[in-house]
């Protein structure tokens, strides 16, 4: 069996996709897997770190409004189209499937139209522009959320799957996360990080959380940074007498996120859909600062769903200083019994059975 999967940009889109690859491979031992995104997303990084065969195509995303670019991206996607096509067309796949971000268009629709058995993943409750267009020509439309449906039509074709979470998130050991990472077992652990490009909002408050509280041993903060954001606050945290390892861990990057997040009490972190899903299936409690810059403010609300089952406490990027931060991180320290009961709720959101729910119907639709 031949697959080709697509999907990229961030890791919103890029983890589910790596997901649904690991499950196939694991049930499929010969099946040949090829991944295509783009030369500059993460994508490019992060599936071939996996193991997988990764071609690129040439393509850009559209802006809102017509301007300049506008004459690029059409120049783009023409180059895509024909990109796709060749892939496509060498390849031979028997299954292509598209997790999102404006990549998926040209791949997914050229095997649309070349009558190959397509199906596309939506993470979030509100979909993409790239996967409302791809819906009208694929054979099956997966969904995270129940109320993804009136977005598509409530259309035959929609299936709810929940978010795909790669095995490492779901088993997991705490003492043995500590122990690799040099962490003391009794430590409270805080993990921030401002998704797989970083934020710069979230960098900020966080220089100043570590400036606080650097002196305190009895609590061990990561903060992840992003990659073009990591220079700039070791800088900052250079200027306040910060030592690396000595007052906190500070990252760039972190490829093997599952155990970081497995040695935290709790998660400072964005809501988009599969962070939330690897948060529920680890049961962690979390402060999550929605992103306002993304499309009809989705983080938002992904984020209401944890708060209101009690697992999480949403703080508006708007309302994020240091300070909050650090007030937050004592009273947590502090009340043990509110975090425990935040995490069993974090676990109750947990969809365990996505991938399996998605990898059925990559068998249904390959036998009809």
């Amino acid at each position: 069996m031949k697959v080709l999967i697509t999907g990229g940009g961030t890791g919103g889109h890029i983890y589910p996709a790596i997901a649904i690859a690991n499950k196939i491979k694991d049930e499929i031992k010969n099946a040949q897997i090829l991944f295509v995104g783009t030369e500059k997303g993460l994508e490019s990084q992060l599936v071939p770190n996996e193991g997988y065969r990764f071609k690129t195509i040439t393509v850009s995303g559209f802006k809102r409004r017509l301007s300049k670019d506008t004459v690029k991206s059409a120049f783009d996607l023409f180059c895509g189209i024909k990109d796709a096509i060749k892939i496509i067309k060498d390849f031979k796949p028997d299954l292509v499937i598209g997790t999102g971000g404006y990549v998926c268009g040209p791949v997914v629709f050229v095997a649309s139209m070349l009558n190959i058995k397509t199906i596309i993943h939506e993470q979030n409750v509100i979909p993409g522009v790239t996967n409302k267009i791809l819906s009208k020509f694929v054979n099956k439309i997966l969904v995270s959320f129940d109320e993804s449906k009136e977005y598509f039509n409530h259309s035959n074709k929609v299936v709810v799957a929940g978010n795909p979470v790669r095995k490492d998130f779901i088993h997991t050991d705490k003492n043995l996360s500590r122990k690799e990472l040099e962490i003391e077992e009794q430590n409270f652990v805080v993990l921030s990080f401002g998704g797989s490009r970083g934020a710069e909002k979230i960098n900020d408050a966080m220089i100043n959380v570590l400036n606080k509280l650097k002196m305190n041993k009895e609590i061990t903060i990561i903060h992840v940074t992003g990659s073009i954001h990591y220079k700039k606050v070791l800088e900052k945290l250079k200027q306040c007498n910060f030592s690396q390892n000595q007052h906190g861990i500070v990252k760039e990057y972190v490829h093997d996120m599952a155990k970081f997040m497995s040695a935290a009490d709790f998660v400072i972190c964005r809501s988009g859909a599969i962070t939330l899903a690897e948060v529920t299936a680890m049961g962690l409690p979390s402060i999550l600062i929605p992103s306002p810059y993304v499309t009809n403010n989705h983080q938002e609300l992904n984020a209401r769903v944890l708060e209101k089952n009690g697992a999480a406490v949403l703080l508006k990027e708007k309302e994020l200083t240091g300070e909050e931060i650090v007030k937050l991180i004592n009273r947590f320290n502090k009340n043990r019994d509110e975090l425990s009961e935040m995490a069993v709720k974090s676990k109750e959101l947990e969809k365990i059975n996505a991938t399996d729910i998605i990898y059925s119907n990559i068998l249904s639709i390959l036998k009809s």
